[in-house]
Formats: structure tokens, sequence, C-alpha cells
């Protein structure tokens, strides 16, 4: 199984800041550590180039953003500083997505493990999020005739309203977000399918939402691939999340999400986006755990085509 990174990509934070950068090299030297795949199936991507990052975004802003010309009130709706090395993480970032995409296709499944920035319009960014990878690598995938029809299901507890907004009239790509109602963005986009859910939903309700939303996300819908965002942020222990899913519920709701894909016939490419666990090392446990479901996914197709 093929895994994407780009933590040796700086993002300068000032000390203390709330956006937990750690996580990215900490879940990279747990897998690496544990040994579940071969060391050259964990790999640096190419950054984005123009070309595809024009497919999702206005050239206008990508302009302003790669020129440090944002305005302060636009770089504090996104929560980051801007930088010139954060400009090249974003690249890289979408690389990674678009790298996991066409590997998904080739093999079953592939994961990067940073991305997932949903909350990327057009022409700006929001929530810690400049550039939509989701959007660039669907589109990637659409232009190198790789996928036709791609469903995104979107479980960070925060609604990917930058990529309903972007996507609202192309019915070739269809987004179905689970979320918490009350939680940001305040103001919400209209997905293909939205499912709202209370402050401190639990293990039971969310699994029977997410699937009754999967179902409804693959029926009818001759896709060939799935764009999975496994946010670790519906976690109990989240400081954004407002959920109250256990360890083990997130890692139910991974099985859920790789079971009715395989049951579709689809290859899935994962992002970790969002996750702000009070401890990180909670965060960096829950996306391993994404990433053990994954392997264990791929290790499934690999034996079914043995037979």
């Amino acid at each position: 199984m093929k895994i994407y990174y780009t933590d040796t990509f700086t993002i300068p934070l000032p000390e203390n800041h709330s956006f937990p950068v750690t996580k990215y090299a900490l879940l990279r030297e747990k897998i690496t550590a544990a040994g579940i795949i071969d060391p050259g199936d964990l790999r640096i991507p190419e950054p984005a180039g123009d070309d595809e990052i024009l497919r999702a975004h206005d050239p206008e802003y990508w302009q302003r953003l790669q020129n440090g010309e944002l305005t302060p009130k636009e770089i504090r709706r996104v929560g980051l500083p801007w930088s010139p090395e954060i400009v090249i993480r974003a690249r890289h970032s979408a690389g990674a997505t678009i790298a996991a995409c066409r590997a998904a296709l080739e093999e079953g499944v592939a994961v990067n493990l940073g991305g997932g920035t949903h909350h990327a319009f057009s022409n700006r960014g929001q929530g810690f999020c400049w550039l939509n990878d989701t959007v660039i690598a669907a589109r990637a995938m659409q232009a190198e005739n790789r996928a036709g029809r791609i469903v995104i299901v979107d479980c960070d507890v925060h609604q990917g309203n930058g990529t309903a907004a972007i996507l609202a009239n192309d019915s070739t790509i269809f987004t179905f977000s689970i979320h918490g109602e009350n939680n940001f963005p305040f103001h919400k986009e209209t997905s293909d399918l939205d499912v709202a859910l209370k402050d401190g939903c639990g293990d039971d309700k969310y699994l029977a939402a997410l699937d009754t939303g999967l179902s409804k996300s693959f029926k009818g819908i001759e896709a060939d691939l799935v764009i999975y965002l496994a946010g670790s942020d519906p976690y109990e222990d989240d400081r954004y999340g407002r959920m109250s899913l256990t360890k083990a519920g997130l890692a139910a709701r991974d099985h859920l999400v790789f079971q009715r894909a395989n049951d579709a016939g689809l290859p899935v490419a994962v992002t970790m986006a969002g996750g702000y666990a009070r401890l990180v090392d909670d965060t960096v446990d829950i996306n391993f755990q994404t990433i053990m479901t994954a392997l264990e996914f791929e290790q499934h197709l690999r034996t079914a085509v043995a037979f």
C-alpha cells in the first residue's frame, strides 16, 4: 500500500499555536516503527502543478497566495500565518492526494498522511486550509482519464464547505459530508448529501447515520473512485469536535467506509483531514487505526485478486 507524506516540508508557526503540526511526523514515525509496510511504499509526493491547482482554484487567488499578497483578514480567516514555506507545503499536500488517488486506482487503496483541507474555497482559504486538495485531486483524475465519476466521503467533524461550494454544479463528483450540526463552519454550504449530527453524538447514532449516508451515496452511482476524509476530530476528547465518539467507534467508522466501498467495488484514496485531540498522541492513535484498516482492506483485495 502506498502512503504519501509531506511533514518534511515545514509549516512555520508561532510558539503555542493551536494547530497540532507535530501530528504528521509522529504518525509517519509510528508507521515506520511498526514496520507495517515496505519502506519503499512510504513516499514524498511530487507537488501539485499550477494546471492541477487551477482546475479547483481561481487564478487570481492562487497568484496572490503564492506571492504573499493576501490581506490580513484573508490570512486570519485561515488561522495560519502566511509564509513561502506554507505554500510549498500546500502544493505537496495536494500532490500527495493526487498521488494517493492514482495509486488507489491502480492498487485498490492508498493514503495521504495529511490532506483533507476541505474548507478552502475556489477563491479563498478558511479554517487551516489554503488549497482544496480533494477537488484538485478529483479533477486531476478526471483530466488524466483515470476516473469519470468520483464520490467524496467526508467524515471530518466539520462540514466540507469549500468542497461543496466548488463542486456545487459538478454532477460528476458526489459530495457526502457527515458533520456536527452546530459546529464550524457556522454557515453551511450544500453538499449532494449532508448529514448533520447533534453535539455529543456517540458511536451508535453516528455509525447508524453514516451507514445510511453511505448507502445513499453509493446507490445508483457508477463511480470509479472514493476519496475518504478520515478526520479524527469526532473523537470524544477532541478540542474542536463536540462529539463523543470513542476510538473503537472511529475504528468501526473506518471499517464501515471501507466495507461499503468494497461492496461497491470502489478503490479508496484516504486523507487524514482534521484532528485536534487534547493529547496529540490520541490523534496519532486514531489516524494509525485508519492506516491499519486501509492496510487490511488492501490485503483483502490482494487476496481476492490472487484467487
